[in-house]
């Protein structure tokens, strides 16, 4: 999906209430401190209720159904895995009426990335520029989904989940998540690690990594 064309509200909201029965939702338990966290400001939803919407960012070694999940991934398009990265959890509560009630919903969705050996890619110049070129439009769609878009000093910069550097495309909504800069720094330093053989990245970590 083009980054100028406009998020779904009604789809984003389903999607968030429905984590809680998909396999990827999660729970914040045990381990240490979130690197960082979002908390977007409320915004109204076609059904009349109220979302709000947080993010925790790692990163953090993936749990063993995730590497699992992974190297399946991996396996299915030809390619060895060569590690797992948890990046964040989005957690989305939303409050509302059902059946002429108050009502509550919400759920958690793992933000992970599996490092496959895919090679090199060789378009990566012409993808950075489809990206600096659709950055504007894309967090003035985030902002009518989610409120405006995270900013310290500057606006924050857009990760890339799956790399640019790997062929990730470059203007997919789902591909693009808003981090703080010292944690996008971070992201970046440990992605090459995450694609080398034999390091961190490949051993299993806490189904609970973080708490909130």
């Amino acid at each position: 999906m083009p980054a100028s064309q406009s998020f779904s509200r009604t789809a984003c909201t389903v999607a968030l209430l429905a984590l809680v029965g998909c396999g990827s939702a999660t729970v914040g338990g045990g381990g240490s401190p979130a690197q960082a966290k979002w908390v977007s400001p409320i915004v109204s939803t076609p059904d009349g209720g109220q979302l709000r919407t947080t993010i925790y960012y790692g990163p953090w070694q993936c749990s063993a159904e995730f590497l699992s999940r992974c190297e399946s991934k991996c396996a299915a398009q030809g390619h060895a895995l060569m590690g797992c990265m948890w990046l964040a959890d989005i957690k989305g509560d939303w409050q509302g009426r059902y059946l002429f009630m108050p009502a509550e919903a919400g759920g958690r969705l793992a933000i992970t990335h599996c490092c496959c050996d895919y090679p090199a890619a060789s378009n990566l110049k012409q993808l950075r520029t489809q990206w600096n070129k659709a950055r504007p439009g894309f967090r003035e769609d985030w902002a009518q989904e989610f409120g405006a878009w995270p900013a310290g000093k500057d606006p924050w910069p857009g990760h890339h989940i799956f790399d640019l550097a790997h062929g990730g495309p470059a203007t997919a909504p789902g591909n693009i998540l808003p981090t703080p800069p010292d944690v996008h720094d971070l992201f970046s330093k440990e992605y090459p690690a995450c694609y080398a053989p034999g390091g961190k990245w490949l051993t299993p970590g806490p189904a609970r990594p973080y708490v909130d």
